[in-house]
């Protein structure tokens, strides 16, 4: 068991888990227990606003998938990677102001409390529910993979003990801590993860003689790895414009993104959040990509992607240093994962349990619901997590694209638009979901795009077609 890499990352958790335990305590003196542990009390400034939502979208797929096809796709995946700068400028600028306003005055402590005040059906709730239940299953499970990935190449044990390890420290903290403990654990992983990205791409760089040299040693491989096309020529312009769909402006319908909407403070909260999130998400993504290309020549013939990362580490740094720096992916995994937990806990507990099963349920049921639940889900993604795949980043991007065939055009046109109904919101997420289901299964790459592409602008029309012609029967109902 390699001792000097593995210390530093201990050392890392247990700063995690005394931050998870001091937001415990004070969900021991809540008075509203719901709002404090989904939602961390509404109060997060604006630099643990910004961490929260980098290190909650900086996941297991951007610090371990991501570089793994870098690896293998070369400089055409940097710049591919490089469309996710925007993902905190579009969520709080599209979502921002309006969105925390709607939703306070609604009560809302979920996505689909919102959905539930705004468009008055029960179906809609449920829909929502089991879309967020069935795609975040399969993002939690490529953060467990991820997670037991990483122990496995630092330590050196194997997989299964490795993923064990990992469940237990993720389960500890989030049950006990809730959002708060998320939120604060997340900034001081947001800027582990800053520092330890600069580390390592200085560290890999120097390793490989220079970027001229690391350059040349790709070329003289494989010309296409330094072009913006892939090393099979297969990243098409197109292709690639249409990731912007997906890691870009889609982002605003992920419901663990959207949830960060809710929870600041103020609007000076929200604006410093909107440039230190633009500007950390931009940072870490460049370098985490770019270190997986630089990687090859260093370390040729890794064949399993996910491994690229941890073993790059320990191979151009002392392994020490390599504990500290591999937090960072540690800590976005680990992110990641909380805000999953507490998200499809939450889609449970408040969004069906409370609804619709139990509305007057005591504090004291809650807390064990939540707790309980949030338990339950960690136990069933492990075992879902016990047969991985070789790249996690396509259970990510899978598990993307759903949400947001599902939830974009209900969430922003339910801002923005009045005319918009039940009707239409629910025949835009049912045809999102089928068509991307049928789309990815059938159709991945249908005119050369994403397959989340064809859905998202269907789904539209089908929100407002369908919204438009049921104008007469909402104004009835709302008549009787």
């Amino acid at each position: 068991m390699n001792w000097e890499s593995l210390i530093p990352l201990i050392a890392i958790l247990i700063i995690i888990f005394g931050a998870g335990i001091w937001a415990g305590g004070y969900l021991k003196t809540s008075t509203n227990f719901a709002q404090d542990y989904f939602l961390g009390g509404r109060s997060l400034g604006g630099f643990v606003l910004a961490m929260t939502m980098t290190a909650t979208y900086g996941s297991a797929s951007s610090f371990i998938g991501g570089p793994g096809t870098a690896y293998n796709e070369g400089l055409g995946w940097v710049l591919l990677a490089m469309s996710q700068v925007a993902t905190g400028y579009f969520v709080l600028m599209i979502l921002g102001k309006k969105f925390a306003v709607v939703t306070r005055k609604y009560k809302a402590l979920t996505m689909v409390d919102f959905l539930k005040q705004r468009y008055q059906s029960k179906w809609v709730v449920i829909f929502s529910a089991l879309s967020i239940i069935i795609f975040l299953f399969s993002a939690m499970a490529a953060q467990w993979i991820g997670g037991a990935r990483l122990i496995e190449s630092l330590i050196g044990i194997d997989y299964t003990s490795a993923l064990f390890i990992f469940a237990v420290a993720v389960l500890i903290y989030v049950t006990v801590g809730g959002f708060r403990a998320v939120a604060l654990t997340d900034a001081i992983q947001g800027s582990i993860m800053f520092g330890g990205t600069l580390i390592l791409l200085i560290a890999v760089i120097i390793a490989g003689g220079g970027v001229p040299a690391l350059i040349a040693d790709l070329t003289a491989e494989n010309p296409n790895l330094i072009t913006p096309y892939g090393s099979e020529g297969q990243l098409t312009p197109t292709y690639v414009s249409s990731f912007w769909i997906l890691v870009g402006v889609g982002v605003v319908a992920l419901p663990q993104i959207a949830v960060r909407a809710m929870s600041y403070k103020n609007a000076r909260s929200m604006h410093r959040a909107i440039i230190i999130g633009t500007v950390v998400v931009g940072f870490i993504m460049l370098n985490m990509h770019l270190i997986g290309v630089f990687a090859r020549p260093i370390l040729p013939g890794i064949e399993v992607g996910d491994k690229v990362m941890p073993l790059i580490a320990l191979e151009v740094m002392p392994n020490w240093l390599a504990g500290i720096v591999l937090a960072a992916p540690m800590a976005a995994i680990m992110s990641t994962v909380d805000s999953l937990l507490l998200l499809v806990s939450s889609t449970i507990v408040k969004d069906v349990y409370l609804n619709y099963v139990k509305p007057d349920a005591s504090q004291q049921t809650i807390k064990r619901m939540s707790v309980g639940i949030t338990a339950l889900l960690g136990v069933i993604i492990f075992l879902m997590a016990l047969n991985p795949p070789d790249l996690i980043i396509w259970l990510n991007l899978f598990a993307f694209g759903g949400l947001e065939a599902a939830f974009i055009w209900p969430i922003v046109l339910g801002l923005y638009w009045q005319k918009g109904n039940k009707y239409g919101a629910l025949a835009s997420m049912v045809t999102g979901v089928g068509l991307y289901i049928i789309s990815d299964l059938f159709f991945p790459q249908s005119f050369g795009l994403h397959s989340v592409v064809m859905p998202v602008v269907i789904s539209f029309f089908v929100y407002v077609v369908v919204s438009l012609l049921t104008q007469k029967q909402t104004a009835r109902m709302r008549v009787l």
